[in-house]
């Protein structure tokens, strides 16, 4: 694959479209994830001023934020690492005030809105939240899907030279993640018992959440273990997905479930490092699931997701939710997908009129198996 020089992130345009009606414009996402290369395209076009708080220097010009953000007040200021200053949200809502135009700052975090909870507060109507995840199918092209599968879509794993530079760079991920991000956040946490954690949840991937028998095999507590998974849910390592709940005469399964994110890490973490190892793998079912589940919940944010399970064993994957309409996702790994009696069941229980069965399928060509039931690629399912 040739290196491309610039990959067009989908959201782009809405970034720009906040910048027109807010004062301040925070995009958020995992580290590493594109922040950084997409906040400078959008900053050049405007006179700004770029801080990175990783930066000693920078950080420092931000001991007195007051002056310093007065002093640039007719410029986009745009502020990398925002977690690394969580004091700065007061300063930056009284300058906006006094300015009162849109388009004033732009921040990038790694880590979520519950977070960075002083924003929430103090930055109430004066902030748009953007998020941002690391490549999507869609910013690749469909034709790279198993390479973006195996590989993940942080920036510098998918476009890394070849397949060990990719796993190195994972690794190194992984490592500083643990080793610096998390104590950055100021959580005061074991690094080897949050890399098991993680480690099992990737084994796991796309099941229901046993906090018991994760807090037997780590030896913590099963609130710990619940604070562990919150940690990695808020820093956008993992998904958590809940249950959809409707007053059904059925049992209905009420723990949530848990993806990792990103596939790339993913395969990492289970030690998969090629497409063939993953083929024979036990975890490549769940490997395509969490992959595609992905990539829908971040292409579709406008929708709500859940999963559908009852004890009885009827279940639907992935639940999307707009309003009053309901849209039905079932992933399986397979060329000739053939969904489970349960999965039906579950379409009459919950009276869904549109079901999709999302496969990699070799044609790339969609069917239907039933009038309202179509079998399709990631790159053709579309919702209307």
């Amino acid at each position: 694959m040739g290196m491309k020089t610039y990959i067009q992130r989908l959201i782009e345009g809405e970034i720009r479209k906040r910048l027109k009606q807010f004062p301040v414009v925070a995009i958020l996402g995992p580290r590493q994830c594109g922040k950084s290369t997409l906040a400078k395209r959008i900053v050049g076009e405007f006179e700004s001023v770029y801080l990175d708080l990783e930066v000693p220097s920078h950080l420092n010009r931000l001991t007195d934020a007051e002056t310093f953000l007065r002093l640039n007040n007719d410029k986009l200021i745009c502020i990398d690492e925002i977690q690394r200053k969580p004091d700065i949200f007061p300063v930056i809502r009284g300058i906006c005030d006094i300015a009162g135009r849109p388009g004033q700052m732009l921040l990038l975090g790694s880590a979520s809105p519950d977070l960075l909870k002083q924003t929430s507060e103090s930055l109430a109507g004066r902030i748009a939240y953007i998020d941002l995840t690391p490549f999507l199918l869609d910013e690749v092209g469909s034709s790279e899907y198993r390479l973006h599968w195996m590989r993940g879509g942080f920036p510098d794993s998918y476009l890394s030279v070849d397949n060990d530079a990719s796993l190195a760079w994972r690794e190194n991920f992984v490592k500083t993640y643990l080793e610096q991000d998390i104590p950055t956040l100021g959580f005061n946490v074991s690094n080897r018992t949050i890399r098991n954690l993680w480690t099992m949840l990737a084994h796991t991937s796309g099941q229901v959440i046993n906090y018991s028998k994760l807090s037997q095999s780590l030896g913590i507590s099963p609130p710990t273990v619940k604070s562990y998974i919150d940690i990695l849910e808020k820093t956008y390592m993992v998904r958590i997905l809940q249950p959809f709940f409707i007053n059904l005469k059925k049992r209905v399964v009420k723990s949530p479930k848990v993806y990792l994110r990103d596939t790339g890490i993913l395969h990492y973490l289970l030690g998969v490092d090629t497409m063939n190892d993953l083929l024979g793998h036990p975890a490549y079912g769940n490997s395509w699931e969490s992959y595609a589940l992905e990539q829908v919940c971040s292409k579709y944010r406008g929708w709500k997701p859940f999963f559908f399970r009852t004890q009885k064993g009827a279940e639907i994957d992935l639940i999307l939710e707009k309003g009053n309409r309901k849209i039905a996702i079932e992933f399986k790994a397979s060329a000739s997908p053939k969904p489970a009696r349960g999965f039906y069941n579950a379409l009459e229980d919950l009276d869904i009129c549109q079901a999709f069965i999302v496969a990699p399928l070799p044609t790339n060509e969609s069917y239907s198996i039933q009038k309202n039931i179509t079998v399709t690629t990631l790159a053709k399912l579309e919702l209307s």
